[in-house]
């Protein structure tokens, strides 16, 4: 369970037991929930077992990731790549309401994606937002993904879906 990688201001490592009170109290919070389709965790326990069950770094050498600020030592939310039954691999962030407007969504972002098309064999990524939370759809865009589609997702009607891949991905790094 070690650091997957570094940024100048945050840490992303794997899921660890002992995050499970910090996943428990970000997910208690209806405006970091309202745009994510999820329920809330109904106790400490149930982060728990979500931990203890997740397997997609033992499936694909990758998954969601906590982050930390390195400044504090403090969790801050988690950010990650997501491999769906179809193939599809989404980049998923979600971080305590206090944390947002500072960038770390998209530098925890930017950093993943680099991660998951320099270390796996990954052709394109996607990332997908409620139309209505105009915040992460500007990550998306920050970090190079362009509109895609509008469709239905996991019961938000109005999704829209951005992606990049790794030749896009490669073109506009050459340029930072």
């Amino acid at each position: 369970m070690g650091i997957i990688l570094e940024t100048e201001r945050l840490i992303l490592r794997e899921f660890k037991l002992s995050d499970a009170q910090k996943f428990y109290e970000l997910n208690s919070d209806w405006e970091v929930m309202k745009y994510t389709g999820e329920g809330e965790f109904n106790s400490v326990g149930a982060a728990e077992e979500l931990i203890r069950n997740y397997s997609d770094y033992e499936k694909n050498g990758f998954g969601r990731n906590t982050v930390i600020l390195k400044s504090l030592g403090e969790i801050i939310g988690w950010c990650g790549l997501k491999k769906h039954a179809d193939g599809m691999i989404d980049l998923g962030y979600r971080l305590f309401k206090k944390d947002w407007n500072k960038g770390y969504a998209a530098e925890s972002s930017r950093a993943i994606i680099g991660f998951g098309f320099l270390n796996y064999e990954i052709e394109e990524i996607v990332g997908r937002a409620d139309e209505k939370n105009i915040a992460s759809i500007r990550v998306l865009e920050k970090v190079g993904m362009k509109f895609w589609k509008k469709e239905s997702c996991e019961g938000i009607e109005g999704s829209l879906y951005y992606r990049i891949n790794q030749k896009e991905w490669q073109r506009i790094n050459k340029e930072l």
